[in-house]
C-alpha cells in the first residue's frame, strides 16, 4: 500500500531507520556461553560420577578393613557415630540378602568413648570388664585378635528390627587411649 499526497502522486518510501539491535559480536558471545557452560557442567558431572563409581568399586572389592571413616550414611544406618578426633579409623561393610554388618575400629580417649556410648544409647558403666562380645568368626573376618592377655571390656546392644544390634569390645591396653571395636548388624 502506498501513500499518496494531495496531488495524487505517490509519496517516497520512508527513509530507512538506522539499526539499533544487539551487535553481532555480543550475540556470538552469548551463544558461545549458552553452549559451553552446560557442556562444562556435563564434563564435571561425568568426572565426579566416574570417581564415585571407582571409589564404590574399590569399597566393594575390599576384603578387609579400610583406613577411613565410614560415610555419614553408614554411620547413621548402623548407628555407629565415630567421634571426631578418633584416629586411626578403620571400617568394613558386609552385605547379604538378610543381614548387613558394619565393622568399625577406632582409637579415641575417655571422653570420646563416653560420647560414643552415650550416642548409641549406652554408657561406660554398661561395659563388662573382661568380656569380649565380638565372636571369633566375626573377629577373623577383619583380622581382629582378642585371644591375648589384653584388657578388654564389652557390651551388647540388642534392638528390635530393623534397628541395628551392636557388639562392642573395647581394648584398654594403652592407658588413656581405648580402642573401640564395633560390629553393628542390621537384619532385614
Amino acid at each position: 500500500m502506498t501513500t499518496q499526497d494531495l496531488t495524487g502522486a505517490a509519496a517516497p518510501p520512508p527513509a530507512a531507520t538506522p539499526r539499533r539491535g544487539t551487535p553481532r559480536w555480543l550475540m556470538a558471545v552469548i551463544v558461545f556461553l549458552l553452549i559451553t557452560i552446560p557442556a562444562g557442567y556435563i564434563v564435571i558431572s561425568a568426572e565426579q560420577s566416574r570417581d564415585s563409581g571407582e571409589m564404590k568399586e574399590a569399597e566393594a572389592a575390599a576384603t578387609g578393613l579400610t583406613n577411613a571413616f565410614p560415610s555419614k550414611v553408614q554411620q547413621r544406618i548402623y548407628n555407629v557415630p565415630v567421634p571426631l578426633g578418633s584416629t586411626p579409623v578403620y571400617y568394613y561393610e558386609t552385605n547379604s540378602w538378610d543381614t548387613s554388618s558394619l565393622y568399625v575400629q577406632f582409637r579415641t580417649n575417655g571422653v570420646g568413648l563416653a560420647r560414643y556410648l552415650k550416642e548409641i544409647g549406652s554408657s561406660t558403666d554398661a561395659l563388662k570388664k573382661g568380656e569380649v562380645t565380638i565372636t571369633p568368626r566375626q573377629a577373623a573376618q577383619v583380622g581382629w585378635d582378642f585371644t591375648g592377655d589384653g584388657q578388654f571390656a564389652g557390651l551388647r546392644e540388642h534392638r528390635a528390627e530393623p534397628q541395628p544390634s551392636q557388639q562392642i569390645t573395647v581394648s584398654f591396653d594403652e592407658p588413656g587411649h581405648p580402642v573401640v571395636h564395633t560390629v553393628s548388624t542390621v537384619t532385614f
